[in-house]
């Protein structure tokens, strides 16, 4: 009999945003000031065990490539910075986003925590994919993450980057 630790254990924050296609989580070990190891290695093995092939980080530092890879899945940074190249940034990522889930590719997206700003991110992609408008989406994500999307993230969605396809302005 296998115990419940053969599996690993879920990552603090999950949650499915596409059921089976696209969830965030803080990032796998916990955030930067309590990451452990071996939390990482349990998480990354619970991911492995629910199907995950891809993780896209929006920390500022990569730190944790390899453990990803050895755990046999793809990942890719985009560091989210405020500033000018914020939006390159996100539509870098935008991109990235629709392209996995169109190949079929389960994603986790992470920052060192499910913050406002994290929230923010996936409210935008919503609004990029053409998926939602800007004000269902909020409630959108309010609703999924049973917590209010506060200034920080609101303000991920004042300045999207163009959508496929989308008149440039």
């Amino acid at each position: 009999m296998k115990s419940k630790w053969s599996v690993g254990i879920e990552p603090r924050g999950f949650t499915w945003v596409y059921r089976g296609r696209l969830a965030v989580a803080e990032r796998p070990g916990g955030s930067t000031a309590v990451h452990r190891r071996v939390r990482r290695d349990e998480e990354l093995l619970w991911l492995q065990h629910q199907g995950f092939t891809r993780i896209i980080s929006l920390l500022p530092m990569w730190p944790s490539a390899a453990a990803y890879e050895a755990h046999g899945m793809t990942s890719v940074h985009y560091g989210l910075r405020a500033g000018s190249s914020q939006r390159d940034v996100l539509a870098a990522c935008y991109r990235d986003l629709a392209a996995s889930g169109t190949s079929g590719q389960v994603t986790l997206l992470h920052g060192d925590d499910v913050s406002d700003r994290i929230l923010g991110v996936v409210a935008g992609y919503l609004v990029w994919s053409g998926t939602v408008a800007v004000p269902p989406a909020i409630a959108l994500i309010e609703r999924l993450f049973r917590r209010s999307l506060g200034p920080e993230g609101r303000a991920m969605l004042s300045d999207l980057p163009e959508a496929p396809g989308e008149v440039p302005r």
